[in-house]
């Protein structure tokens, strides 16, 4: 039904005018009808409301709430998609997913968000008892998708993709139609609290982490473990105040199931060390040095603060990634490599990552090409940086590091002394960084990895190329091994692609329930943490 224009039919809009004035007073009631719609289909509002209004309303609704403009396109494609009627009335008052959006947007903070919506007075009248709606039953409908969309921003897409960009933060970031599951949530509300769909599943398990630490920041948080400036380390045996100090601590975080009391150094003590060492990047050991003293010392609120930090970069990707069959992921702060193959790590590495002044870039590709004994092309950079001064020095630079000219450039000859090792994994990248074995195999011993020119270094380097292999009966693990050791290039395509991410997290749940905090090695964390916390 095409809505009559009032500025050429004034009878028309007198009648009109006096049906919102009527519907006005119903929106001042706090509606608990629900939704009454056929559940079962799903991506219909509302469809039995029959509640029109004239489309010329957004115009003067965005007039008057100028503070929420930059939504006024997508509200206008959902009331277009919905023939302009009111999709938050049934005939009865308001549906009963309005009060769960009224709750969800006061709950924010849950949800690691400090934002304010622009006009609370307005909502207030909406979503408060206790308060009086002076809007109209058109506006309180306008009012409450701009609320949506508003909960749907901050919430399920997060900093703007120029932001993100500017972050350094190159993974493709998701594409999604909230007006599309605006739909779907009013036909199925708890969609709201949890929809797998629109955000990543680690978002959930931080959320989950979030409510945790606030539980103990309200009960008070930790006190500070007292540290001898004299320590050296606390081993299994030994008695101090502020070995009892740390069995609390580890209590409270989760580490240990149980605070015996006791100020000895005990097995139960060290095996919840060493499950705290494990998840905050530390080799397993078990002295207790003042690093980890020191550690352990960081204010409940700035792991807060972390979890929030990584629930936001949760929000850029897809969740789509993690149905993918099979992918690779390498996260830089954590150091590590997962093979993943229908939802779970088939195959977990270290990794040596780029250093501060050549960080490995966060981006994703798809990965094409497995090359054994591969050369080494040497970079301009260090052509420049080490090659030629060591010419300068040594006549012999290039035959004593196994290099040669090649078409004007150095490239290092196959071998296992050779720079990328054995083996190197192609996903082809403008920035010409690729996955490769190492004959310095001593720095994955290390807690600190970021030592390379940008590109990955594997720990596991054959046996990766095995699992990604591992279908192709022309490469069976004999074939890679005499591939690897054969002094002579060759190159696999692989007849399957795989999808790789390189990311950047400091803190993960992992898939047994446990959260995981890494060094920010690239001091990222703190710079996003001022967008998130500066905005309102």
């Amino acid at each position: 039904m095409k809505i009559m224009r009032y500025s050429s039919y004034p009878l028309t809009f007198i009648l009109i005018a006096l049906l919102l004035v009527g519907m006005s007073c119903k929106s001042g009631k706090k509606g608990r009808s629900g939704n009454h719609g056929d559940s079962h289909l799903r991506g219909v509002v509302n469809h039995r409301s029959n509640l029109p209004f004239d489309s010329n309303l957004v115009a003067v609704f965005y007039h008057t709430y100028p503070g929420l403009g930059k939504y006024r396109k997508e509200v206008a494609l959902v009331y277009r998609q919905h023939h302009f009627n009111q999709i938050w009335y049934d005939g009865k008052g308001l549906v009963e997913f309005s009060q769960t959006l009224c709750s969800k947007v006061r709950e924010l903070t849950t949800e690691g968000v400090s934002s304010t919506f622009p006009y609370p007075d307005k909502v207030a009248g909406i979503c408060d008892n206790d308060v009086e709606n002076r809007l109209t039953a058109t506006e309180t409908d306008l009012m409450l998708t701009n609320l949506y969309l508003f909960y749907a921003e901050k919430v399920y897409k997060g900093v703007s993709d120029s932001t993100t960009t500017t972050l350094g933060w190159l993974l493709p970031r998701k594409q999604v139609s909230y007006k599309a599951v605006l739909d779907s949530v009013m036909s199925d509300p708890d969609l709201i609290e949890r929809n797998d769909s629109v955000l990543f599943s680690q978002y959930y398990r931080l959320r989950d982490f979030l409510k945790r630490y606030r539980a103990i920041e309200q009960k008070g948080g930790w006190n500070q473990i007292d540290l001898d400036p004299k320590l050296k380390a606390y081993k299994p045996g030994d008695s101090a105040h502020t070995i009892l100090q740390i069995r609390e601590r580890l209590f409270i975080m989760g580490d240990i199931s149980q605070n015996n009391g006791s100020a000895r150094y005990d097995a139960e003590l060290a095996d919840g060390v060493k499950k705290y060492q494990l998840r905050n990047g530390y080799n397993p050991g078990k002295l207790i040095v003042p690093k980890l003293i020191w550690e352990m010392n960081v204010p409940i609120a700035e792991r807060i603060k972390r979890i929030i930090v990584n629930m936001e970069r949760c929000r850029w990707i897809s969740p789509e990634i993690a149905r993918t069959k099979t992918y690779i992921v390498v996260n830089i702060p954590s150091f590590r490599l997962n093979l993943m193959r229908n939802g779970k790590s088939e195959l977990e590495s270290a990794v040596v990552t780029g250093a501060n002044l050549t960080k490995t870039v966060i981006f994703s590709r798809t990965m094409r090409y497995i090359v054994f004994s591969p050369y080494w092309n040497l970079p301009q950079s260090i052509i420049n940086k080490e090659v030629k001064p060591g010419m300068a020095k040594h006549k012999n630079y290039l035959e004593t590091h196994n290099m040669e000219w090649n078409n004007g450039q150095v490239r290092q000859k196959p071998g296992k002394n050779n720079s990328l090792g054995l083996v190197k994994f192609i996903f082809p990248n403008a920035d010409d960084i690729y996955m490769h074995d190492t004959p310095a195999k001593s720095l994955f011993a290390r807690e600190s990895r970021a030592f390379s020119h940008g590109c990955i270094r594997v720990a596991k380097p054959r046996e990766l190329a095995i699992d990604i292999l591992k279908d192709d009966p022309a490469w069976t693990p004999a074939k890679i091994d005499a591939a690897m050791h054969a002094g002579k290039e060759t190159t696999c395509v692989l007849k399957s692609r795989i999808p790789v991410y390189i990311g950047y997290f400091t803190a993960w749940v992992d898939q047994q329930g446990v959260i995981n905090f890494y060094n920010d090695v690239y001091q990222r964390d703190e710079r996003l943490a001022q967008l998130l916390f500066d905005e309102k």
